[in-house]
């Protein structure tokens, strides 16, 4: 069992940066692959990255080199550092984690296991 807290939402202005934080309960958080996805009103849930166990990371073909993923095992916690925020971003944020060691199949939520209750994020123009 893994229990999923994310923080780090808020409102910003078009242009600034967050970092999400997602934060694990459980001894064997390193053991797991997390994702984050994230939903905005009226649409599907939306893969944005993911990070293995073993060390790899994936990202949205759209969001590379604006957002970066990390990880700190003795932390229990994984960041979704957010650069260049669009309002298009704006969305309830979700982490996730899953038992896969890799592939393109963590690229969809039916990978996951357990998720977390989600973080907004507004981005204004």
């Amino acid at each position: 069992q893994v229990q999923l807290v994310e923080s780090g939402g808020g409102l910003v202005q078009a242009g600034d940066s967050l970092r999400l934080s997602c934060a694990a309960s459980g001894r064997t958080f390193s053991t797991y692959t997390i994702g984050w996805f994230r939903q905005a009103p009226g649409k599907e849930r939306e893969f944005v990255a993911f990070s293995t166990w073993p060390g790899s990371t994936n990202y949205a073909d759209s969001l590379k080199g604006r957002f970066t993923i990390s990880r700190d095992n003795a932390k229990n916690t994984v960041y979704l550092q957010m650069n260049s925020l669009k309002p298009e971003d704006t969305a309830l944020y979700y982490c996730a984690a899953s038992r896969g060691a890799g592939g393109s199949y963590l690229r969809g939520p039916n990978a996951y296991d357990y998720w977390g209750q989600g973080t907004q994020v507004t981005v204004s123009s």
